[in-house]
C-alpha cells in the first residue's frame, strides 16, 4: 500500500499536475473540437455566423500563442477522478486534499477567474475552493491498479445555465425525448455561445441523468455511441438541431451544434429521466493518469 501521509512523492506531485491540466484545458482547445470549428466555417451558409466562426478560431490561435485562457469565463472546477482498486482510503483522502490544493494553486497561477461564490450571499470564495468546490466526481475503476485518472472539465456559466432536466413518462418514449431536446436547444438560443456540443443522459434518476449528460461531453467529436440505435439517434439529433437556424452565437445559420453525445443507464419502470448538458464551443478538458 502507500507510504505514510505526506510521504508519497507521487501524491505530493498532484497539485502541480492539477495546475498543468487546468492550464492545458483553458488555453488549448482539444484538437477534435478545433478541427470541427474550422470545418464548420466552410459548411456555414450565413455570412455573419461564418465571420463569427472565423473570429473564434482566430481567438484560439491567439490564446495558444500568448498562453492565455481562450475565454474570460474559465468556468467552475469540475473534476472526474477515477481511483484504482489498490489505493486505500487514507490515500484517497490525501489525493482529494491535494486536488483542492492544486485548484487553489491553478486559480492563482494560470490564472483562473475566481468564479465560485456562496449561492446565498454571493460572496466570492476567491480560490475556487470551499462550499463543496472543486466539484469532484469519484469512480472506482477495476482496470486501474495503483493509478488514478484525473479529468479536468472547466464549465462556464453561459452554457451551464441552459442545462435542463425532464422526468418524462415512459409512454412518451423516443418521440418525447427528441421533442424535449429540440425544445431545450430552441429555448437556449444564442445564450450558450453556439455552436454548442450537446451531452444527453437518459435513465438512472434525476441527478444521475444530468451527470451522464456531463460525462457524455468527454467524448471526441465524431465519436459515436457503440450501440447502433443510440448512434443513429445522435446523428438524427445532430441533423435536426442544425436545421433550427440558430447559428453561431445565435446569429442564424446552419451550424448550431458540432456534435451530439448520448449516454444511458437503467431506470425505474415508471420513470424516464432525461438530462441535457449544453456546452459552448469551448468544450475544454484535459486528462492524465498518475501512478500512486
Amino acid at each position: 500500500m502507500g507510504n505514510e501521509k505526506g510521504q508519497n512523492k507521487n501524491i505530493e506531485c498532484i497539485p502541480n499536475t492539477i495546475v498543468e491540466l487546468f492550464k492545458e484545458a483553458v488555453i488549448i482547445l482539444p484538437e477534435d473540437v478545433k478541427r470541427a470549428l474550422i470545418e464548420s466555417i466552410e459548411k456555414e451558409e450565413n455570412e455573419n455566423s461564418r465571420n463569427t466562426l472565423k473570429a473564434i478560431v482566430e481567438n484560439l490561435e491567439i490564446a495558444e500563442k500568448k498562453s492565455i485562457p481562450m475565454c474570460q469565463d474559465t468556468g467552475v472546477p469540475i473534476i472526474f477522478l477515477k481511483i484504482g482498486k489498490n489505493i486505500d482510503s487514507s490515500e484517497i483522502n490525501e489525493i482529494i486534499d491535494k486536488i483542492k490544493e492544486g485548484v487553489m494553486k491553478a486559480t492563482e497561477e494560470v490564472p483562473l477567474r475566481p468564479n465560485v461564490v456562496n449561492p446565498f450571499t454571493r460572496e466570492n470564495l476567491k480560490t475556487n475552493t470551499g462550499l463543496g468546490a472543486p466539484f469532484i466526481n469519484i469512480e472506482f475503476d477495476e482496470d486501474l491498479n495503483r493509478e488514478i485518472e484525473i479529468t479536468i472539465f472547466p464549465k462556464g456559466a453561459g452554457s451551464e445555465n441552459m442545462s435542463a432536466l425532464k422526468m418524462l413518462t415512459p409512454a412518451e418514449g423516443i418521440k418525447g425525448i427528441k421533442k424535449f431536446i429540440l425544445e431545450t436547444v430552441v429555448k437556449s438560443g444564442g445564450k450558450p455561445c453556439p455552436p454548442i456540443l450537446l451531452g444527453i443522459g437518459i435513465g438512472g434518476t434525476a441527478d444521475l441523468s444530468l451527470k451522464l449528460a456531463k460525462k457524455a461531453l468527454l467524448r471526441k467529436v465524431g465519436e459515436r455511441h457503440p450501440e447502433e440505435r443510440i448512434s443513429n439517434l445522435e446523428r438524427e439529433l445532430l441533423e435536426d438541431i442544425n436545421k433550427l437556424g440558430i447559428g453561431a452565437m445565435g446569429l442564424g445559420g446552419n451550424i448550431t451544434v458540432l456534435d451530439v453525445f448520448i449516454e444511458y443507464m437503467g431506470c425505474h419502470t415508471a420513470s424516464l429521466p432525461v438530462g441535457i448538458c449544453i456546452q459552448c464551443w469551448a468544450n475544454r478538458w484535459a486528462k492524465r493518469k498518475l501512478r500512486i
